[in-house]
C-alpha cells in the first residue's frame, strides 16, 4: 500500500521552498509518495524553473483521506495554517523548524534527512493537543463559530481607547476592569500570546484552560487557570463605544461592537502531532528558550540506603499519670490576666 505523506510549506521563503523540495527527493529515495496543494506545488515549479521534482497533487492525484501524515517545513505559524487543513481528518503533523522558536516543531533544519527516515520507519508516536471552540454572540445572536489550537484573543479595536470587559467562569461574573485585551489559550498556547501576556507556562499533558488579561488597568487581574470543563466568556462592556477585535490563533479575525461577548469551552476535536523525539516538556523549554541552567548539579542518587534504627514509643500509661500534688496542669497554671487588668 503506497504512503503518501503530505508537505505543506511556507513558499513566500526561500529557505521553505529548498527545504520543501529536498524534502520531497528525500521522502520519494525512501519509498514515500510526497503530495504538495497545487499552489504550493506551483510556486516550487516558478523558483526552481522545473517539474521534475516528484509529487503528486492534493485534490488532482489524491485526496486528504489517503494522507498518512502532514510533514510542515517552517514556523509555529505555518503548522497552525496545516492545521486548519487536516484537524477535521486526523491526520497527525511533523512540523520541521524554519523559523525561530517554533515551540511546535519537532525537528530542526539539520535533521531533514532523519526526519524523513523516522517517518519512512514510523518511528513517531501521535499525541493529542487540545483545542478550544469559540463563539460570539451579539444581541442574542451567534455570529461566529470557530475553533482554535493556541489562543482566542480579544484585543482594543482601536489604539486610542482602551476595552472596557467582564470576565466570566461557569456562567459567574468574576471581575470588569479597563485593558488592551484578555488572552483564553490551551495548555499548548500558554507558550504563545499568553506567555507573552504574563501567562504560567503549563505543561501540554496538563488538562486546562487559561485566561490572561493584556494590561489590565485593575488591582485583581491575574491570569487563572480553570478547569478544562469550565466555559469561559468575555463581554465587551458598553460603558464606552471602544470596539474590540478577536484573532483566533492570529489567523482568523473578527471586529467587535460593544455588548459582544466571547464563549470559550473546550473542542471535543483536537489536533495531533507527532513527535520523533520523547523529550521531557522541561528540556524543551530550556532548548526553544535557550534558558540558563548552569550550576544545576541534578537530583541527588542515595549510593548507599541509610539505615534506621527503630523510633522509640513512649508508653501511653506514663502519660496518664497523675500530676503530683493531686493537682492537674491546669489547677498549677498561673492565669493570664485579661488585657483591661493590664
Amino acid at each position: 500500500m503506497s504512503r503518501r505523506i503530505l508537505v505543506f510549506a511556507h513558499t513566500g521563503r526561500e529557505e521553505s521552498l529548498k527545504a520543501a523540495r529536498e524534502a520531497c527527493l528525500e521522502l520519494t529515495s525512501s519509498g514515500l509518495i510526497p503530495v504538495m496543494n497545487p499552489a504550493e506545488r506551483q510556486d516550487m515549479e516558478d523558483y526552481f524553473g522545473d517539474r521534475d521534482t516528484p509529487t503528486e497533487i492534493l485534490g488532482q492525484d489524491c485526496e486528504l483521506d489517503g494522507i498518512e501524515l502532514g510533514m510542515v517545513l517552517g514556523g509555529d505559524g505555518t503548522i497552525l495554517r496545516a492545521a486548519e487543513m487536516v484537524r477535521e481528518i486526523n491526520i497527525p503533523l511533523l512540523g520541521v523548524n524554519l523559523g525561530h522558536v517554533g515551540f511546535l516543531a519537532e525537528s530542526e533544519r539539520a535533521d531533514l534527512k532523519d526526519t524523513v527516515r523516522w517517518i519512512a520507519r514510523k518511528d513517531y508516536v501521535v499525541e493529542e493537543r487540545m483545542t478550544i471552540d469559540v463563539q460570539v454572540w451579539v444581541k442574542g445572536r451567534r455570529i461566529w463559530h470557530t475553533w482554535a489550537l493556541n489562543e482566542v484573543s480579544l484585543e482594543k479595536g482601536n489604539r486610542e481607547r482602551m476595552l472596557e470587559v467582564v470576565m466570566e467562569v461557569d456562567e459567574r461574573p468574576l471581575t470588569s476592569f479597563g485593558c488592551d485585551g484578555v488572552v483564553m489559550a490551551t495548555p499548548t498556547g500558554s507558550t504563545a500570546y499568553a506567555f507573552s501576556a504574563g501567562g504560567p507556562v503549563v505543561w501540554p499533558e496538563v488538562e486546562a484552560l487559561l485566561m490572561v488579561p493584556i494590561s489590565a488597568h485593575a488591582l485583581f487581574a491575574k491570569p487563572l487557570v480553570v478547569s478544562p470543563r469550565s466555559r469561559l466568556a468575555v463581554e465587551v462592556l458598553t460603558r464606552t463605544d471602544a470596539h474590540g477585535v478577536i484573532w483566533c490563533d492570529g489567523r482568523r479575525s473578527l471586529d467587535l461592537p460593544p455588548g459582544a461577548r466571547i464563549e470559550v469551552t473546550r473542542s471535543d476535536t483536537p489536533v495531533r502531532l507527532a513527535r520523533t523525539h520523547q523529550t521531557p516538556f522541561s528540556a524543551r523549554l530550556v532548548s526553544k528558550f535557550e534558558l540558563p541552567t548552569s550550576g544545576w548539579r541534578g537530583p541527588m542518587h542515595q549510593v548507599h540506603p541509610v539505615a534506621t534504627g527503630q523510633v522509640p514509643m513512649v508508653d501511653q500509661s506514663v502519660l496518664d499519670r497523675p500530676v503530683p500534688g493531686g493537682q492537674d496542669e491546669s489547677q498549677n497554671s498561673t492565669p493570664v490576666p485579661s488585657p483591661k487588668h493590664l
